[in-house]
């Protein structure tokens, strides 16, 4: 195992709260109801992409315009902005400060494969972006996850082959990226969600350098 590439929310931090309030106030604003239920859907998904499923939930995905729904998009972004303005080292998830440190006295590259575009802005908020060797900016991406685009971006940037890879991911659409970029997945969470992962943990706490790289070992050698 050469190089680790982590997501963003659910997996180094929790943001997801905020984008759940930024999209609900968006709903609300267009007649759109968002509960918690439908907000897992959205889980490791485009801003783009989210959008579209929460449009398509109040049938109105032909009531916009292509220039409206990137207004929407910015406006969900200026508000999801504004909320992670108070955002802060402790706002890191159980075991990842130490995993990072980690990874990084075992020389391992670390990377960054969010679907979020604030995704260096939340790492400098957390105080960790100098761990990162690369991070792989979802807008010059042409597929979001489940597509491995993302996942192969990272790899290239590191400079590594996918199968010297590990992919860590919170969300069902980010365990089959990874997986189809086939790199070893780890996937943060309940197995009934992830079972597609070649390995699911219940929490960030349970992530080690050991444990990832046992992973990677035990599966690369059976391959």
């Amino acid at each position: 195992m050469k190089a680790v590439l982590f997501d963003l929310d659910g997996v180094i931090t929790d943001t997801a709260v905020y984008h759940y309030e930024a999209w609900k106030a968006l709903g609300t604003k267009i007649g759109i109801d968002i509960d918690e239920e439908f907000n897992e859907q959205l889980k490791g998904v485009s801003r783009t992409d989210s959008l579209n499923l929460i449009l398509e939930k109040g049938n109105k995905q032909n009531a916009y315009t292509e220039a409206e729904k990137t207004a929407m998009a910015t406006e969900k972004n200026d508000l999801y902005k504004t909320l992670i303005e108070k955002m802060s080292p402790a706002d890191l998830l159980p075991g990842i400060k130490n995993l990072l440190d980690e990874l990084k006295a075992k020389d391992i590259l670390i990377g960054l494969a969010s679907a979020s575009q604030n995704g260096p802005v939340i790492l400098d908020k957390l105080q960790i972006t100098n761990y990162f060797n690369e991070i792989v900016d979802p807008a010059k991406l042409k597929a979001g996850k489940p597509d491995p685009e993302i996942f192969v971006t990272g790899a290239q940037q590191l400079g590594v082959n996918v199968s010297e890879c590990v992919g860590v991911e919170d969300a069902a659409a980010g365990v089959d990226s990874i997986n189809a970029a086939n790199m070893v997945s780890i996937g943060v969470g309940e197995a009934k969600n992830l079972g597609k992962a070649t390995k699911v943990v219940p929490s960030t706490a349970d992530l080690t350098a050991g444990l990832l790289e046992d992973v990677w070992s035990e599966t690369i050698g059976r391959a």
